[in-house]
Formats: structure tokens, C-alpha cells, sequence
């Protein structure tokens, strides 16, 4: 019978992101340094080191070092994400303006699908720029209703690791730490590259705005 110590290394190895809200039994577990020191040591082995991001509060599975085919899996995940960044960011602030918050959506942030869904439809501006967003193709919505877009956004970011349904019978997603490595990478972007990923896609939702 496999153990925690063995799931965790399963969870970290497949790519997962282990945080508060996706798995609190791993979370608190890695928390707990003597627990985190022997997962690094066995990670280690297989040429990958026990990562963080928002402070600690997300473990993720790195690289140790980098030869050339761990060069060319990274050059891989990173053409995705940047792919991937401009849609998130536009679709984060879409959330954000339509719920009215004047704080981002951080790790814990419910999201109330039913509720999001109301405004939208209510306000010509989100309808115009959920349907701009559902068209990108890390989401690939092919429908012309606003229910089968959001819906469709919704399960991508749900598969993605983004975001978490609790409770299959509610229409409640609750945002992962995943969220917050987002933000580290675009922090990164933004100030390495002065790519200003955040005001790019607040130009989008301005300009969808004035369609």
C-alpha cells in the first residue's frame, strides 16, 4: 500500500501544484520541514527539486538541473504559458471587474458560476469579452451561447488545475494556489521582460468594451 510520503511524490511528479485548497492533508504534510527535507532529498535523486511559490504557500515539483532534454521539456511548458498568459490575465480581470472586487482573485477566492453568469449576461461589455475570451484556444469554445462559453471556460481552467469544484452538486469553483503561481510568473515577465501582461489585458477589456 502506497503511502502519504509516496503520494505526495506521485502529486509533485505528475506536475501537480499542492496547495491549501487542492490537497490540505499533502499541504500540511510538506509544511512540516523534516517531511519536506525527505521529499526533497528523494526528489533530488530524479534530477528535480521541492519548489515554492506565494510564499511557501504552493509546492510544486522544479527541475534540479537543466541538460538538453530538460531544456527542450521547459522550452515546451513555457511556449504554453505564454500562450496561456494573455487569456488568464484577461479572463482573471473579467472575473474581478464583474464581481465587483476591488482585490484579485487569490487562492480560496470562491466563484459562484450562477451569480457570475447574471452579471455577465446583464452587461452588453462582459458578454462581448467572455465571448473574446472562450474563443482563444486554450479554451476552444465553439458555442454561440453565454452558458456554453462560461461553462466550457470554466472546465478548461478546472482541468488546468486553476480552479477546483468542491462539491459537484453546486455551481461553486473555488480558485488553487496555481492561481498564485500565476501571478509569480507574470510578476517575473513583467519585470524581467517589461512585457506588462497585466495592462495589455486591461487594454483588451477596454477595447472589447467599446465594440
Amino acid at each position: 500500500m502506497i503511502t502519504e510520503h509516496g503520494r505526495i511524490l506521485e502529486h509533485l511528479l505528475s506536475g501537480e501544484f499542492i496547495c491549501q485548497i487542492t490537497n490540505e492533508e499533502a499541504w500540511r504534510y510538506l509544511k512540516v520541514s523534516g517531511n519536506s527535507d525527505k521529499i526533497e532529498s528523494q526528489l533530488n535523486v530524479l534530477n528535480r527539486t521541492l519548489a515554492t511559490a506565494a510564499e511557501g504557500e504552493v509546492f510544486f515539483a522544479a527541475y534540479q538541473t537543466l541538460g538538453e532534454s530538460e531544456r527542450k521539456v521547459l522550452g515546451q511548458q513555457l511556449q504554453e504559458t505564454a500562450s496561456s498568459l494573455l487569456p488568464l490575465v484577461e479572463w482573471l480581470l473579467l472575473v474581478q471587474q464583474a464581481s465587483g472586487n476591488d482585490v484579485p482573485i487569490t487562492q480560496g477566492s470562491a466563484i459562484r458560476l450562477n451569480e457570475l453568469q447574471s452579471t455577465i449576461e446583464d452587461t452588453p461589455a462582459f458578454n462581448e469579452q467572455l465571448e473574446k475570451i472562450s474563443r482563444y484556444r486554450m479554451f476552444g469554445s465553439t458555442s454561440t451561447a453565454l452558458e456554453g462559453q462560461l461553462k466550457q471556460v470554466f472546465k478548461r481552467l478546472t482541468d488546468l488545475g486553476y480552479l477546483m469544484k468542491p462539491n459537484q452538486e453546486k455551481q461553486i469553483y473555488l480558485a488553487t494556489g496555481k492561481i498564485e503561481y500565476l501571478y509569480d510568473v507574470i510578476k517575473f515577465i513583467d519585470e524581467t521582460e517589461a512585457l506588462s501582461l497585466t495592462e495589455q489585458a486591461e487594454q483588451a477589456v477596454q477595447q472589447g468594451s467599446l465594440l
